[in-house]
């Protein structure tokens, strides 16, 4: 017999999944896989709610609090990305995948793009499930937990209206952005989002749910080994040599004062 809990982790994997191959459909009409991007922060919000209709959270506070920071944050990031690339096509990260797997990657893209994230969201949806499979009284923990999700959504999202706002200007074109939260750390974005995870994460951790930590893991794997600080900043030294001044002096992930560097 299949408990609640195993009913509602399967539902929220079901959700991703469907969810997933719908944004895969559109992918093959717009020949872009980069379009699930887009739907990256719809899929893990998508495995909550799916969570929350097997185990209905009845008031519970702290998932009341989990629930409002993250639907801020999957509209917020999901619009925001979809601003970013608009018109652009299909990215050039995907644009590699695609060479390395023809022929039939439109097939492949399926399992290689498509479920493969929707598996990462449902890993990361985990301190939800945790929160909802286990009531308990709000503690401090859980106070810490929302203010460091708070205070995580609101940084990533001043770090990308900071970007947005620098590429916007034509003469900063070609230039490197080093401003604002820019100036303490190369990725304010995804140290921005690491908080948010770990937030929640704390938050689990209060009701009891310490195998949740599977969630901040994988987020801030793939943040900073994956799809995020490794493969962005790859070969952009070559590209941009302004750039490679920009990492001797700015710290690459946790914010910091910007280094003083050594005359030649």
């Amino acid at each position: 017999m299949t408990t609640p809990f195993v009913a509602a982790a399967l539902a929220g994997l079901a959700a991703a999944l469907g969810l997933a191959v719908l944004a895969w459909l559109a992918s093959l009409l717009r020949a872009d896989v980069s379009l699930v991007d887009r739907f990256w922060s719809l899929l893990i919000a998508a495995a909550v709610v799916a969570f929350a209709s097997v185990l209905p959270p009845h008031g519970d506070p702290r998932f009341a609090v989990m629930a409002v920071v993250l639907g801020l944050w999957a509209f917020r990031l999901a619009a925001y990305v979809s601003w970013r690339n608009w018109g652009h096509g299909e990215d050039r990260r995907y644009q590699a995948i695609r060479a390395r797997n023809e022929p039939g990657f439109a097939l492949k893209s399926v399992y290689l793009v498509f479920v493969l994230q929707a598996a990462l969201a449902w890993l990361v949806a985990a301190p939800f499930l945790a929160a909802l499979s286990r009531p308990a009284p709000w503690t401090a923990l859980d106070a810490i937990g929302a203010v460091l999700a708070a205070s995580g959504f609101v940084f990533e999202a001043i770090a990308d209206q900071q970007l947005a706002s620098f590429k916007a200007d034509p003469t900063h074109r070609g230039r490197v952005m080093d401003r604002g939260a820019w100036r303490y750390t190369r990725h304010p974005n995804y140290f921005g989002e690491c908080c948010v995870w770990w937030g929640f994460f704390i938050m689990a951790l209060a009701a009891g749910g310490w195998w949740s930590i599977v969630s901040p893991l994988v987020m801030t794997g793939l943040l900073l080994k994956v799809s995020g600080v490794a493969l962005l900043e790859k070969d952009i030294g070559e590209r941009r040599p302004e750039y490679r001044e920009y990492i001797r002096r700015t710290h690459a992930f946790f914010p910091g004062p910007p280094k003083k560097l050594s005359s030649p």
